[in-house]
């Protein structure tokens, strides 16, 4: 049986990645969580309060727009979580 031919080249093998672990910021996840709850508390209270709060009068239907832009700015950050 004839004998299998040697590699002359070694195998080439990508250099290896430093892996660091990204850490996120520490004011990230409380204004993720506080965007969150005011949202949500701004929607509910507007519901609640109707057109005749202070606030909440002079905005009319603004008040879900601010409401769910809160929330959304929220989720945003949750993207940038880790």
């Amino acid at each position: 049986m004839p004998k299998s031919n040697v590699r002359k080249k070694a195998v080439y093998t990508p250099p290896q990645k430093t892996s660091t672990v990204k850490v996120s910021p520490r004011w990230l996840a409380p204004v993720m969580v506080a965007s969150w709850i005011i949202g949500i508390g701004w929607i509910a209270a507007y519901y609640i309060v109707g057109a005749e709060g202070p606030v909440f009068g002079v905005l009319h239907n603004w008040n879900l727009l601010i409401g769910f832009a809160l929330i959304i700015f929220g989720v945003v950050l949750s993207t940038k979580w880790r």
